[in-house]
């Protein structure tokens, strides 16, 4: 529930979400206080149009033992990238720009419905939105998929957001959404991976390599690769632990 006096957030489409989010002015309303990165609800506003939007400047990242410092945000914009190449649709609507305490992440603010218990969502194993988002997680390597980073709406649709520790070179995987592991990947998501992986090719890669490493693309690239091969859902390495914590 947001709160009487802030911006309420608003359904857009994405192209019209970006365009806003870019060029729009960004106003600081209040902030998410039980995030571990400085995480700001603000309004954004152009030509008479006003939305709520998350606002994660770089400034207030925390420096993390094994991601470089000042990388967090532009992840989280290149996990926007790829939910909108495969056309899950995952990730809301992203982008990198400046705002009042400097570049940074702005993320079009998604309005969730509050009677769902995030998770109970997460152990479900008839959700096909689910399992679309536990085959984007190991195409990004998510180190950090929370039941509370699942947003359900009340139209049925569930965003993923927080991606700001993907994408690392090495298998560093863990999420809640294990209950498809080692099992096969339904057909019609195998060949959106196939799609995934031509984009990869032509400007779905060239969009990441302005904001990953080229070895983090490679190993995208790599992951869709296995994923391909494999024809199944990864299981947990024992390498990393495989949940996060909290799980919530």
């Amino acid at each position: 529930m947001i709160p009487d006096g802030l911006t309420p957030p608003l359904v857009l489409p994405d192209a019209a979400a970006l365009e806003l989010l870019r060029r729009g002015e960004l106003e600081v309303e209040g902030r998410l206080v039980d995030a571990s990165n400085a995480t700001l609800y603000c309004s954004v506003s152009a030509d008479g149009v006003s939305a709520a939007c998350v606002y994660k400047p770089v400034a207030g990242e925390r420096p993390l033992w094994d991601f470089p410092d000042g990388t967090l945000a532009e992840r989280e914009v290149a996990a926007y990238e790829v939910s909108a190449a495969s056309g899950w649709s995952i990730v809301p609507p992203t982008v990198y720009r400046d705002g009042p305490a400097g570049p940074g992440m702005v993320q079009l603010w998604i309005e969730t419905d509050e009677s769902v218990d995030q998770l109970r969502l997460a152990r479900r194993r008839d959700s096909a939105a689910l399992r679309r988002i536990a085959v984007f997680d190991a195409v990004v390597n998510n180190a950090d998929r929370k039941g509370g980073h699942l947003l359900p709406t009340a139209s049925g649709t569930v965003y993923g957001v927080d991606h700001g520790v993907s994408f690392h070179v090495e298998n560093k995987l863990r999420t809640v959404l294990w209950q498809w592991a080692g099992r096969p990947i339904p057909e019609h998501l195998l060949d959106d991976l196939i799609e995934l992986r031509a984009a990869l090719d032509r400007g779905l890669g060239e969009r990441l390599r302005e904001l990953l490493t080229t070895g983090e693309v490679q190993r995208t690239i790599r992951r869709v690769d296995d994923l391909l091969a494999t024809g199944r859902h990864p299981e947990p390495s024992g390498d990393w632990p495989p949940v996060p914590w909290p799980p919530l």
